[in-house]
């Protein structure tokens, strides 16, 4: 006998569904204000002088957007690349693991399905995904991920494409930051960090990503409360912070964070120019 009843959605549709609409929730709630609204800081001075300091201490970072081809893959370079798609791939793999791993897993499932192959590699055994990522680490949830995103974009577009989120201003459909994010977040494993990476990287958008290194750092300048999250964290600075450094600022709070003893959060005693100024920066204020 045909069941007609309707078959209700599997408990993993329900939660994947019930995640997406909480993502897209605090897009809505903190696209023009602030999860803290009674939280001043940074003030737009500080954001400067945060900025002209870390510009100081890592002369050879570039804290500028650079417009010249990428030279490393999309893992390597954050999301520095032409194709949106190709930049999420990248920026996925790139997290929880080193640069150097997530490259390599990038450089191997280029060499396995062919660089920007999408159809190959949303149609492959998963495991075999799995073994091409490998060594980036969490292989079997970035796998997943990965063919996830490639299915639904397929099943909402009808191709491998995300190239409308980079229209420009001159063939007027250029989309607005808010509604980019919102597309971006509707895919299951893109969550609010990766999205604005994306928006920095590679579509050439004043975004603030908030990571490890630049949560902790703006926590230990009073750039946010104590008790914020990191997507709440994101939400605040991202309002905060002035355009024109977002850009400079995210690479550069992330390479003292990766570089600098006594700001890694481990103990250190060693001196820093930033927990200088952060000192009389307090100071003045008493």
């Amino acid at each position: 006998m045909v069941n007609s009843l309707k078959r209700s959605a599997s408990p993993s549709v329900a939660i994947q569904s019930a995640h997406s609409t909480k993502k897209l929730k605090i897009i809505d709630d903190f696209a023009k204000t602030s999860p803290f609204p009674d939280f001043h800081r940074p003030s737009p001075k500080e954001a400067l002088e945060v900025h002209k300091i870390l510009s100081e201490l890592h002369p050879s970072t570039k804290s500028y957007r650079d417009t010249s081809p990428p030279k490393g893959n999309s893992a390597q370079t954050c999301g520095h690349a032409p194709n949106v798609i190709e930049a999420l791939i990248g920026t996925i793999l790139s997290q929880n693991t080193s640069g150097k791993n997530s490259s390599r897993a990038k450089s191997n499932l280029d060499a396995a399905f062919g660089r920007n192959n999408f159809s190959s590699i949303a149609s492959a055994p998963l495991d075999s995904v799995i073994e091409a990522i490998r060594s980036g680490g969490l292989a079997n949830k970035k796998a997943a991920t990965i063919q996830s995103l490639l299915h639904s974009i397929r099943a909402k577009h009808g191709e491998y494409s995300l190239q409308h989120l980079s229209a420009s201003e001159d063939s007027g459909s250029r989309m607005s930051d808010e509604a980019i994010m919102k597309e971006l977040v509707s895919y299951k494993g893109v969550g609010p960090k990766t999205a604005s990476c994306v928006l920095l990287f590679c579509i050439g958008r004043d975004s603030f990503a908030v990571d490890t290194h630049v949560y902790r750092l703006s926590k230990m300048l009073g750039w946010v409360p104590q008790s914020a999250d990191r997507v709440r964290a994101q939400a605040h600075l991202d309002l905060k912070i002035p355009s024109e450094v977002k850009y400079g600022l995210h690479v550069l709070m992330i390479k003292h964070g990766r570089v600098c003893k006594s700001c890694s959060g481990r103990g250190s005693e060693d001196s820093c120019m930033l927990k200088s100024y952060i000192r009389s920066r307090d100071e003045s204020l008493c």
